[in-house]
């Protein structure tokens, strides 16, 4: 169906029902806090034919700052303050016509839960480790369809279906999780996604205050996070400030007409991020760009429009005090209105001052990615106060300097020498895969050394690393569809044959790369030079690349043979890295030695010693 007919038969539908009894349906954010450090909050009220009602709050701590009213009369937005003699409790919102109260709604503020770990953000000392719930492992195959829902098949046989994978299938493995030596648990969006296609993703939310009860309920996401904080674990949640999907309340029937960024006829972005700095670039095209649609099935949001400003900004928030929330991933980043995201950013961190944030940069040079991030470095107008990106510029140069025949070490050599571009190197996050990319065992073309290698770069080097759920194990494929690496976790769901949670249900080879990938791990939550320490690096020579990571107390070589031959290593050219280190102990094979001239590499190996 064409997609303004779809909207028009909604509102009309919408209309009819409405007309047949007033009342309030809505009422959004769901509940608020007494003792924020911003006391303005904005109460969207949704119900039919209420705007030309007149608003009281009879009741003493909350008070009525402002009434908007805006085209759609099912609409009201109240502009509140929470004083500060303010308590915890129920407080009616009183609607009147003709001086007659037609309506009450009570509107619940709470008592902050000070024993809730929350805001804690993430940082190069943590391993993120992103999961696409509905593929991870099934925890409670009752919720699996959810009458009411657009989407209720779920058939594991196809990519295209959901599978039933949940948040208790989550909480049920942080064991797995935590033993690997992850610390930061990132899961793409787990808000309600009521879309009749492809709803496994989330990236199409439909409710914003909501967890999709095909995964859980807010409580289960609560209970989620105070498991991974029992652990000293983070919970980084996904958030999509550009778009939400088509059947998002707010889009079957919109506030007003300057909600979503609309054309004559569906207009869908460019996705050409230069538009966005180039100085030779026309504005239409730098509107495309940000106001046109992502996809047909996603409108995207005016971030002009103040009261969806304040309707996103109150979400996200919603979120860190309702749900222990560490940091967020956000989606899209260079699609969205970046005056609009630093002062998002700016709100967030005056409630939260340790909350972190990374962006999704699928751009293709690092002044690109760098162009997103705040402190305008590179001359931007907007400072968008991002501290971080998802730095794709690295993960480009690990597969090209562990697959290129010759010269793939400078790859990335090249690409870090950019790093004067970025405010703060440490805060991007390096990956070697996502939901979006090929798998990188695939990548280096199922080559167990390569593979390794990859993984060897990742624990090691500077900012955030992130991790693909099944990495660990050699979970494979290509991109073409996406489908193809969101393969389901063997073992997480009921009636699979083999648990890939266990070393029994894995192959030799597996077990192999999951030991690689913990030792690694563990070893780099114990040594702060390879969380937040110092990087040296040499010119690579005949495709061999050292650096160091390093601190005060702590030393780091890593000795990366890009080549397919194996070679003999001088260490006498690196004699300001290793000062007077006297002993080298290889990291994964806990051998020590006194430190030789000369080390011997493998064809596509990667050593890791630790210097004394």
């Amino acid at each position: 169906m064409n997609w303004k007919k779809f909207l028009v038969l909604a509102c009309l539908i919408v209309s009819v029902a409405f007309a047949q009894g007033q009342s309030i349906q809505r009422a959004e954010p769901l509940h608020w806090w007494v003792g924020m450090h911003n006391p303005e909050l904005q109460i969207v009220l949704y119900g039919s034919d209420i705007g030309d009602c007149e608003v009281k709050l009879p009741k003493a701590g909350m008070a009525l700052k402002q009434i908007h009213q805006v085209e759609n009369t099912n609409y009201l937005f109240l502009d509140v303050e929470i004083l500060s003699n303010a308590q915890a409790g129920t407080y009616p919102i009183e609607l009147y016509k003709n001086g007659k109260k037609v309506l009450t709604r009570n509107y619940v503020l709470k008592k902050r839960d000070q024993n809730l770990v929350k805001a804690q953000g993430v940082t190069a000392a943590d391993l993120i480790y992103l999961i696409m719930p509905d593929r991870f492992a099934n925890g409670d195959p009752s919720n699996d369809r959810v009458k009411g829902m657009r989407e209720m098949a779920v058939n594991r046989d196809s990519m295209y279906y959901r599978h039933g994978g949940d948040l208790q299938g989550i909480i049920n493995n942080l064991d797995y999780l935590e033993d690997l030596g992850v610390t930061a648990l990132w899961m793409t969006p787990v808000l309600t996604n009521d879309m009749p296609q492809a709803s496994y993703h989330g990236y199409a939310n439909t409710e914003n205050y909501e967890i999709d009860p095909r995964f859980g309920t807010v409580d289960t996401y609560r209970e989620l996070g105070k498991e991974l904080h029992k652990r000293n674990m983070k919970l980084v949640h996904d958030v999509v400030p550009n778009h939400v999907g088509l059947h998002h309340w707010t889009v079957i029937d919109r506030p007003s007409s300057d909600w979503l960024h609309e054309w004559d006829t569906f207009t869908q972005t460019t996705y050409k991020d230069q538009t966005m700095f180039d100085p030779y670039g026309t504005q239409a095209d730098k509107d495309l760009m940000e106001k046109g649609w992502f996809v047909e099935t996603m409108p995207d949001l005016n971030h002009q429009n103040e009261k969806m400003q304040k309707y996103i900004t109150q979400s996200h928030i919603w979120w860190i005090e309702e749900a222990g929330v560490d940091g967020f991933r956000i989606d899209t980043y260079p699609y969205n209105d970046l005056d609009f995201m630093g002062k998002w950013t700016d709100a967030i961190r005056s409630e939260y001052p340790n909350f972190s944030f990374f962006g999704e940069t699928w751009v293709s040079s690092v002044p690109n990615q760098a162009y997103f991030l705040g402190g305008q470095k590179v001359g931007q107008d907007v400072d968008t106060k991002l501290e971080g990106v998802t730095d794709f510029q690295l993960t480009y140069a690990i597969g090209d300097a562990l697959n290129f025949e010759k010269d793939g070490a400078n790859k990335l050599y090249s690409t870090l020498s950019g790093d004067y571009l970025y405010p703060n190197p440490l805060a991007n996050v390096i990956f070697l895969d996502n939901h979006d990319k090929d798998r990188f065992f695939s990548t280096v073309g199922e080559d167990l050394e390569k593979y390794k290698s990859a993984f060897s770069w990742l624990l090691t080097y500077r900012g955030i690393p992130q991790m693909y759920y099944g990495a660990e194990i050699l979970m494979k494929n290509f991109s073409r569809p996406d489908g193809l690496v969101r393969d389901d976790f063997k073992g997480g769901f009921p009636g699979d044959e083999v648990n890939k949670f266990t070393a029994e249900g894995r192959t030799e080879a597996e077990n192999d790369m999951f030991n690689h990938v913990r030792t690694l791990a563990q070893y780099r939550k114990q040594t702060a030079a390879l969380q937040n320490g110092k990087l040296l690096h040499y010119v690579p020579q005949n495709d061999v690349y050292v650096y160091f990571r390093y601190n005060d107390t702590e030393k780091v070589m890593v000795v990366m043979n890009c080549s397919e031959e194996q070679q003999e290593v001088a260490l006498a050219r690196f004699d300001e890295g290793i000062g007077q280190s006297k002993q080298m102990k290889n990291v994964l094979t806990g051998e020590s030695l006194d430190l030789p001239e000369r080390v011997l590499v493998k064809g596509k190996q990667t050593l890791v010693f630790e210097l004394k």
